[in-house]
């Protein structure tokens, strides 16, 4: 089975192809199947943002095509930036930009509740979907620390672990990160479906 990550991050492409590799699934970039979509990303969840970029890249492929969407939610700020984590401060801002602009937002606050979210979905061209979900707690660090990671990473931390996102090599984030989660849940969900639907 070959199935298109509908991203243009090359390392989702190889965490997704790693996992799925044993279940005998070839993972394509978008470039390897031809296609470059631009995904309007209108959802007002996680859930719907992953199925429009899906169904888009499985549309343009022809292919089966899987996408997550996930973001930062924060308790103090009513879940935000959520949905609007890679947007959040506007075009302007780089990873850093966005995570000093949370913190900045997060002055005073002592309610450091938070957690990470993805949702992943995949469409097949018979119009099956297969969805997934994860979520790991944390709580919002006063600094970023550590190297590792992207996006928020650095200001996401693990009071189990006392570490943030960052800090933790890629073994431990994966073991209990929000995709880590959702992808062990696909990983499942995509083993019964290619079971029941043997050619």
């Amino acid at each position: 089975m070959k199935l298109v990550l509908a991203s243009k991050n090359p390392k989702k492409l190889k965490e997704l192809g790693e996992i799925l590799s044993a279940l005998g699934v070839e993972v394509l970039s978008e470039d390897q199947a031809g296609v470059d979509v631009e995904v309007e990303e209108t959802g007002t969840t996680f859930a719907e943002n992953a199925k429009l970029k899906a169904v888009a890249v499985m549309q343009a492929s022809g292919l089966p095509a899987v996408a997550d969407d996930s973001g930062l939610c924060v308790d103090a700020l009513n879940g935000a930036p959520g949905v609007y984590s890679a947007r959040y401060g506007g075009p302007g801002l780089d990873d850093a930009g966005r995570y000093k602009l949370l913190l900045e937002n997060m002055r005073g606050q002592l309610d450091r509740r938070c957690k990470f979210v993805s949702a992943i979905c995949c469409a097949f061209p018979n119009g099956d979907i297969v969805e997934a979900y994860g979520e790991c707690p944390g709580t919002l660090a006063y600094a970023p620390k550590g190297t590792d990671g992207f996006g928020y990473d650095p200001i996401f931390f693990v009071p189990e672990q006392k570490k943030t996102f960052a800090e933790l090599t890629a073994e431990e984030k994966n073991a209990i990160s929000h995709r880590g989660r959702a992808l062990a849940q696909f990983r499942e969900k995509l083993e019964v479906y290619k079971q029941t639907h043997k050619e």
